[in-house]
């Protein structure tokens, strides 16, 4: 049991950097002496302390504003175009090529496709050149105690937040992350930080930032957390005759309807796959038209990642075209 932390390591900083902030107004807020009280009762904090370091916490218009243009809202015709590019497929193979050995142990120890944890840390970060430029406990301060649509999930996640920097010895005003708080090559949230992240090098410390033998088995252990199937088939492109088939184009991303009753509404599916397998029929726009696809298991897990199937067609077909480029 964690007896309530010092933290006059992190104080020293807090203190030099409270000019200015937004912070102050927060502090009197409900929520903000919730938070606190929660922390201290919780997780054993003290009180005085946690109040001192979120002197240092700046609440940031442009992270509420990030929030309100999520790629997710664009058609997939456009939002493929952000992913699909010769400058993330090259970009890919060479980060194959410079971690081959990590990801050859790790694709050993997890099946988890080493093209497959190249394309989500591909699509998350573009291979760690886009991290984020955020402080992470200043994204999730500001998403947890400035916005209401969202707060409970940030204000838990900044609770995860304080709790790992502690378990993991860091100064929680050092970690820079995206506007939504995510970090590292793989865009962990603390939670997944906390109950992903892998010290894979042995070397003491779960780096995800900087590390990528840890970054790559961390997003394996991820989906091998999630249940996948080694070996398995994550999706395939379908066609389909006459419009009985939008019966089964259902909300959500889980397997819904097995392989025969989709032949019986009309949609090719390939001969491989058999009449009992559950899968889900997705439809993703074009310009003119839609593809159709029938997602597995597997491409359910990648949606465990990120919940939107537009990410999870962007991780599976740049992983395709990254194992591709490698092969030829």
């Amino acid at each position: 049991m964690h007896m309530k932390m010092k933290l006059s390591a992190w104080l020293l900083a807090a203190t030099l950097v409270g000019a200015g902030s937004a912070s102050a107004e927060v502090a009197e807020t409900d929520s903000f002496k919730q938070f606190i009280h929660n922390l201290v009762k919780q997780q054993h904090f003290n009180e005085a302390e946690l109040r001192n370091l979120f002197k240092a916490v700046q609440i940031q218009q442009p992270i509420l504003d990030a929030m309100s243009k999520p790629a997710e809202g664009k058609p997939w015709f456009q939002y493929r175009e952000i992913f699909m590019t010769e400058a993330r497929i090259a970009g890919g193979v060479q980060f194959w090529k410079d971690n081959e050995a990590a990801l050859k142990a790790v694709e050993s120890q997890y099946g988890v496709p080493a093209e497959i944890i190249i394309a989500i840390i591909g699509v998350e970060t573009k291979y760690g050149a886009h991290t984020g430029k955020y402080r992470v406990i200043d994204a999730l301060a500001t998403l947890g105690f400035a916005y209401p649509p969202r707060s409970e999930f940030f204000l838990k996640e900044l609770e995860q937040f304080l709790v790992l920097a502690r378990e993991e010895h860091m100064d929680p005003l050092q970690p820079m992350g995206s506007y939504a708080g995510a970090m590292g090559l793989p865009q962990f949230m603390p939670s997944s930080f906390r109950g992903y992240a892998k010290d894979f090098d042995l070397d003491g410390k779960r780096n995800i930032w900087t590390n990528s033998a840890d970054a790559i088995a961390s997003v394996a252990n991820y989906f091998v957390r999630n249940q996948w199937q080694p070996g398995g088939a994550v999706a395939y492109p379908v066609t389909a005759r006459g419009d009985a088939y939008r019966q089964a184009l259902g909300k959500g991303v889980k397997p819904d309807t097995n392989v025969g009753e989709l032949r019986r509404l009309g949609v090719d599916v390939p001969t491989q796959l058999a009449a009992s397998e559950t899968v889900k029929l997705l439809a993703y726009q074009q310009q003119v038209g839609e593809d159709l696809w029938v997602g597995l298991h597997n491409f359910y897990v990648i949606t465990r990642y990120n919940h939107s199937p537009l990410y999870a067609m962007a991780v599976y077909q740049l992983s395709q075209a990254i194992a591709a480029r490698k092969a030829s």
